[in-house]
C-alpha cells in the first residue's frame, strides 16, 4: 500500500492536497512584512516604547516555537487533519484579533497567538505533504511549498506598498495589512474540511481500510485490490521506524542513539540558518537606506513607504532562489544544495561587509542581498523545510518537524534581540562578519551530521539499515548504492 502510494503519478488531488498544507509557510512570509510594514504606523498610533516594539516582533516570533511544538505532537497523536483544521479557526481568530486591536496589550497578544498558528501549521503541513506525495516528486513539491513564504512576503509587500501611497491616505493602513491575513486564511479554513487523514497516519494507527479507501482516490483502479490489501492487514500497525514500536511513539525517540544524529542535522543548521535570515532582515533598511524614492520621505507615510519597497526588493531574490530550488533540490539531493547554499550565503555576506567599510554604491549592496538571498532559498531555506519531514517516522514525524522548528524560531527569536544591541556597541560591520560565521558554521554542521538519503521511500529511511551505511544511500532492494552520477531525488 505504501509502495502504492509511492508510485502513482502525480494527479490533479496531489495539487490540491499540497496547496491545502500550505497555510503556515504563506502566512509565515505575510505576517512579517505585515508588521514589519504596519509598525511605524502602530507606534505612532498607540505611542510605543521602544521595549513594546520589541515585545510585539518577539511575540510573533515566540509564538511560533510554542505553535511548533504543541501542534506537532498533537499532530502524532490524534491525526494531521483534524490539527490543520483546528489551526485555520486559531489562524483567522487571531488574525481578526490583532486587525480589529484596540490596545497595545490586545495587539500583543495577537501576535503571539498569530504566531503560534502559523509554528503549529508549518511541521504538521511538511509531514502531511511528505506523507502523500509521490518519492520522485516529493522534495520538489515541499521545496514548492517553502517558496511561498517569499511569495507572501512580495505579496503583502505590494498590498502595503498600494496603502501607503494611496494619494488620500487609508484609514489605519496597518489595520487592513492585518486583515489581509485573515482574507489569506479564510479560503484555507473554508477548503480543509474536505481533506482526507494522512494514509500513513492511519496505518500506523492500524486503521487500514480507511487507508484503503483513501489511498482508492489515487488509484481508482485498484481499489479492489487495496480493499482486500486491506481486508487481510486487518488493525496491524504499519510500523517502519528504527526503534521498536512503544519507544518510537514516544518524543524521547528524537534523542535515542538511532535518532540522535539526525536530530542534530535538523535542528542546528535551521537554528543558525534563522540567526543569520532575521539578522540581515533587520538591517535591510539601513543597508539601503541610500535610496530615496520620493521628495517627501520626511513623511511618515513616505518613509514607511520607502522602507517596504527596500525590503521589497530583498523578497524578489528569495522570490527567484525558491523558484530555483524546485529544480535543483532534486537535482542534486538535501545535503548537497544545503551545504553550497550556506557557503553561497557566507559570499553575499562577505560582499555585504566589504561594501559597508567601503561605502560601495547601493547597486553594488543590492547584488550582495542577491547573492545572500538566493543562495539562502537554493538551499538552507528550502532544505531545513523538507529534512525533518524525512528524518523522523511516521509516529513522531510531525513532532521531529515542530521540534526543528521551534529550534528555528529560537534562533531568530535570539538574533531580534542580540543583534541590535551588538549593532549599537559594533557597528553594522560586527554584525555582517557575525553573519558571515553564522553561515560558515550552518554549512559545516550540515556537513559534519549529514544523513544521506538520495532516492530512498520515506520507509526506507527508516528501515533496518546499519549505522555504518547512514552517509550510503540504498537502493530498493536493500543494497548499498554508489551516490556519484545518480539523478534520483534524495
Amino acid at each position: 500500500m505504501t509502495s502504492l502510494l509511492d508510485s502513482v503519478p502525480l494527479a490533479p488531488i496531489h495539487y490540491r492536497l499540497w496547496i491545502l498544507s500550505t497555510a503556515g509557510t504563506l502566512l509565515s512570509g505575510a505576517s512579517m512584512v505585515a508588521l514589519g510594514a504596519g509598525l511605524p504606523l502602530i507606534i505612532q498610533q498607540f505611542h510605543l516604547s521602544p521595549a513594546l516594539v520589541g515585545l510585539a516582533g518577539a511575540t510573533l516570533i515566540g509564538g511560533t516555537v510554542l505553535g511548533a511544538l504543541v501542534e506537532g505532537r498533537l499532530a502524532d497523536h490524534f491525526g494531521r487533519r483534524p490539527v490543520l483544521i483546528a489551526n485555520m479557526v486559531w489562524l483567522l481568530l487571531s488574525a481578526l484579533l490583532v486587525a480589529l486591536a484596540p490596545s497595545t496589550p490586545i495587539l500583543v497578544v495577537g501576535e503571539l497567538l498569530l504566531g503560534m498558528g502559523i509554528g503549529g501549521d508549518f511541521p504538521v503541513g511538511s509531514s502531511y505533504i511528505s506523507e502523500f506525495m509521490p518519492q520522485n516528486h516529493r522534495g520538489r513539491m515541499m521545496a514548492a511549498s517553502i517558496a511561498l513564504q517569499p511569495a507572501g512576503m512580495v505579496l503583502t509587500s505590494g498590498l502595503a506598498l498600494e496603502l501607503l501611497a494611496r494619494p488620500v491616505p487609508v484609514l489605519d493602513p496597518w489595520r487592513w495589512l492585518m486583515a489581509f491575513q485573515a482574507i489569506l486564511v479564510l479560503p484555507y479554513f473554508v477548503a480543509r474540511w474536505r481533506m482526507p487523514e494522512s494514509v500513513r497516519w492511519l496505518m500506523a494507527r492500524g486503521k487500514n481500510r480507511e487507508a484503503a479507501e483513501i489511498l482508492g482516490r489515487f488509484a481508482p483502479e485498484k481499489r479492489h485490490l487495496l480493499q482486500r490489501m486491506a481486508g487481510e492487514l486487518g488493525s496491524h500497525r504499519h510500523h517502519v521506524s528504527r526503534l521498536p514500536a512503544e519507544r518510537t511513539r514516544h518524543w524521547t525517540a528524537l534523542f535515542s542513539g538511532e535518532y540522535r544524529r539526525r536530530t542534530l542535522l535538523v535542528t542546528l543548521p535551521w537554528f543558525l540558518m534563522d540567526i543569520a535570515t532575521y539578522g540581515v532582515g533587520l538591517f535591510t533598511p539601513l543597508l539601503l537606506g541610500a535610496i530615496h524614492t520620493g521628495s517627501d520621505t520626511h513623511r511618515l507615510l513616505g518613509w514607511d513607504w520607502e522602507n517596504t519597497l527596500h525590503s521589497g526588493v530583498a523578497d524578489i531574490f528569495l522570490l527567484a532562489g525558491a523558484l530555483g530550488a524546485l529544480w535543483l533540490v532534486p537535482r542534486f539531493g538535501r545535503i548537497q544544495m544545503q551545504i553550497w547554499g550556506f557557503w553561497g550565503m557566507c559570499i553575499g555576506m562577505l560582499v555585504l561587509w566589504l561594501g559597508n567599510a567601503g561605502n560601495w554604491a547601493v547597486a553594488a549592496i543590492l547584488g550582495a542581498f542577491g547573492i545572500y538571498n538566493i543562495s539562502m532559498s537554493l538551499g538552507p531555506n528550502a532544505t531545513t523545510f523538507i529534512l525533518p519531514a524525512e528524518m523522523y517516522p511516521t509516529e513522531v514525524r510531525a513532532f521531529g518537524s515542530g521540534f526543528a522548528a521551534a529550534a528555528a524560531k529560537m534562533g531568530a527569536t535570539l538574533s531580534v534581540f542580540i543583534l541590535p544591541l551588538l549593532q549599537n556597541v559594533a557597528g553594522v560591520g560586527s554584525v555582517l562578519l557575525a553573519m558571515i560565521l553564522v553561515s560558515a558554521a550552518g554549512a559545516i554542521l550540515t556537513y559534519t551530521f549529514r544523513v544521506e538519503g538520495h532516492g530512498l521511500t520515506l520507509e526506507e529511511h527508516h528501515g533496518a539499515m546499519s549505522l555504518l551505511d547512514w552517509h550510503r544511500p540504498v537502493r530498493r532492494d536493500g543494497t548499498a548504492a554508489k551516490t556519484s552520477g545518480s539523478t534520483k531525488e534524495e
